[in-house]
């Protein structure tokens, strides 16, 4: 794995920031501001919350899914007749839903927790081109700390060696990054530890992935 690092979150001569701005696709759900955002579905519940304590008949079905561009948890109630399974991916405009509530790491059911990692490997596997720039494109924060430096185990030397590839010859594929920054072996699975610790922790003082204002 990459190289270990100095803890930047806690580094007591950055500056004070808050989340760092990726720009409105990492920022937004969607492209555009008319392009409705899309979930992938976590877990589905055919029979609502189960800490619901209405009448069994009475409870509308609800997904735990997870938006593809900025991350954010939610819970969608879903009409009774919706067709709906593991890894689908709805928009947030689809008939289906009847309701759509922002929800908390905490809030997801069991299910829904050990699925994220594996759809989010399948988000930056599929949209390849978007996480590679990330390598491509990060800025610094402050003086002393830059962007790349929040990924887990990218410290002084190996920021470095990619700033110096990059300004060489963007990277054009994951697998470019790892044949060309000795040291980072698998730099797709760097961005899904860094999206899963902003999803789990509330206190970082950074962000790249999941805006505060979600959680």
């Amino acid at each position: 794995m990459a190289e270990s690092g100095p803890d930047p979150e806690r580094d007591e001569d950055a500056a004070e920031g808050g989340p760092v701005d990726e720009g409105d696709e990492a920022a937004g759900e969607g492209g555009s501001v008319n392009e409705a955002a899309v979930f992938v579905v976590l877990d589905y519940l055919p029979q609502g919350r189960p800490d619901d304590r209405g009448h069994q008949s009475g409870k509308a079905p609800i997904a735990h899914a997870i938006g593809e561009a900025s991350f954010r948890l939610v819970e969608c109630t879903l009409d009774r007749d919706a067709d709906v399974s593991f890894g689908d991916r709805l928009p947030e405009n689809d008939d289906a839903i009847t309701r759509l509530r922002d929800i908390e790491y905490d809030d997801l059911t069991s299910t829904a927790r050990s699925e994220l990692e594996y759809v989010l490997e399948e988000i930056t596997e599929r949209e390849e081109r978007r996480f590679v720039d990330i390598y491509n494109d990060a800025q610094p924060i402050t003086l002393r700390l830059h962007q790349l430096n929040l990924l887990p185990g990218i410290g002084e030397k190996l920021r470095n060696t990619i700033l110096d590839k990059r300004k060489r010859r963007p990277f054009e594929s994951f697998e470019d990054v790892s044949e060309r920054v000795a040291g980072l072996h698998d730099p797709r699975q760097v961005l899904v530890d860094r999206v899963l610790e902003e999803l789990r922790e509330e206190d970082l003082k950074y962000r790249m992935f999941v805006r505060q204002e979600t959680r």
